[in-house]
């Protein structure tokens, strides 16, 4: 009867509000489900507002047709191939897209796979580079014992959990405190017969910056030519090749290099999809050792796999293929430049306070990071503490040996950003600013490494 009296009770009426419910262990009674969801909606409102979260570069917002596709589909298992077999053909659909889009030479042998986000995808890349370098080795009678990978310090987390998961030496070039991105001359000078691939970063997750990968290519294929080592270049594009192929067509960072081998690139966040989704995508087919792909029966046919990930929602991958033919060229460059174009807005502004030297000032990408001139009396850590308070989340964390003296604040502009936040934004790092020199007369908080 208490039960039934809840089910007509208004959702706040009920005992639910009153009565504590376990929180680590399954409650011994159901509860309405007005309820459930008016427990964990309200919980979810203490926590931080994702159109202020400057320091994500995921994507938080769609068309509602597009919710409305994914709602229908949530029930979609990816793998599930042989029932599910129109988004087998929509994600194949995808791939090619995404393969002209980076200018593959041929896309009848261009290969690759959605993921459950870019990180997934490096590491598909990763025991790609590992495998087929083990097999040219074992071939040669050569050891193949001793694998690395040359990267900057700019790379993602996951190029280090690759490398310890997958026992990868990781040869990183430090960055310095006046340029952020790594040199071919640096790449080459720790490249050598044991290198199965050299990551270049077309948008680093620190200052959103581009690796020189044209150069590095170019010092690749000229080693090659002297030596007869083949070293395949990856690209990591999870910010930037959404970014690149719209509003700098020119840039050469893809598969119109010619060892540019692999390339991951995130759909969540530039690609303008919700969490999570990836791809990753090679050259050639041939470029995946035929040793890595799997074979199961498990659901009634035969599946071939080759990813880390089994069972998982398919229809994000939907919400990529809408977005590409709802969008198009035309699209992703209006909405592109126009996130460029708040940054650059933001970047004037922030500039114009006078305390802050601009590290990234949305030259080629949709971002402003920036470093406090003095930092005597209150740091960037103060500072984005006190924006805190007006709900904006901004990140504060020192750049990586042997940079580590400089400490940024990065302002991701997403499509939610507008021109008016901009201002708003601006106004309250000045209000912050004002109040931080009131009653500040040294560094209070520490500032974060960078993590993402």
């Amino acid at each position: 009867m208490k039960r039934n009296s809840d089910s007509i009770t208004p959702a706040f009426g009920s005992r639910y509000m009153t009565d504590p419910i376990p929180k680590h262990r399954l409650p011994e009674n159901s509860m309405d489900p007005r309820a459930a969801y008016h427990l964990i909606h309200d919980e979810l409102q203490t926590q931080g507002n994702p159109t202020l979260n400057m320091a994500s570069f995921v994507t938080t917002v769609m068309d509602e047709e597009c919710d409305r596709l994914i709602a229908e589909n949530l029930g979609v298992n990816y793998i599930d191939t042989e029932v599910y077999r129109a988004n087998l053909d929509i994600q194949n659909r995808c791939v090619s897209i995404i393969a002209d889009l980076f200018n593959a030479p041929d896309l009848d042998r261009a290969w690759g796979i959605e993921c459950v986000g870019s990180s997934e995808a490096v590491m598909l890349a990763m025991l790609t580079h590992k495998r087929a370098w083990q097999e040219r080795r074992k071939a040669a009678g050569k050891p193949y014992d001793n694998p690395n990978i040359v990267m900057g310090n700019d790379v993602h987390l996951v190029w280090n959990k690759g490398c310890v998961y997958f026992e990868i030496e990781q040869r990183l070039i430090p960055l310095h405190p006046d340029r952020f991105t790594i040199t071919a001359d640096e790449v080459m000078n720790r490249v050598d017969e044991n290198t199965i691939c050299v990551v270049g970063v077309l948008g680093t997750s620190y200052t959103f910056d581009y690796d020189p990968i044209k150069e590095i290519n170019d010092a690749l294929v000229g080693f090659k030519h002297k030596t007869g080592i083949d070293i395949p270049l990856h690209t990591d594009g999870a910010s930037g090749a959404f970014i690149a192929p719209f509003l700098n067509p020119e840039i050469e960072w893809d598969f119109r290099l010619e060892q540019v081998k692999s390339i991951n690139v995130s759909g969540h966040k530039y690609g303008l999809v919700y969490p999570g989704i990836g791809w990753a995508i090679w050259r050639d087919v041939d470029d995946i050792p035929k040793s890595l792909v799997t074979e199961t029966n498990v659901l009634g046919f035969i599946e071939r796999s080759f990813s880390l990930n089994f069972s998982r929602g398919g229809a994000m991958i939907l919400a990529q293929y809408y977005n590409f033919i709802r969008l198009g060229r035309e699209g992703y460059t209006r909405i592109q430049n126009t996130m460029r174009e708040n940054a650059r807005y933001l970047a004037k502004g922030v500039r114009e306070i006078g305390k802050f030297d601009i590290l990234n000032g949305g030259e080629l990408t949709p971002c402003c990071c920036c470093k406090l001139k003095d930092e005597s009396k209150y740091n960037a850590a103060d500072l984005v503490g006190t924006l805190a308070q007006k709900g904006w989340i901004v990140p504060a964390f020192s750049l990586p040996p042997a940079a580590q003296s400089v400490n940024a604040m990065r302002m991701n502009v997403k499509e939610t950003f507008s021109r008016d936040m901009a201002d708003i934004l601006i106004k309250d790092i000045r209000n912050a600013i004002d109040k931080l020199e009131a009653v500040h007369h040294k560094p209070y908080a520490k500032v974060g490494t960078h993590h993402h």
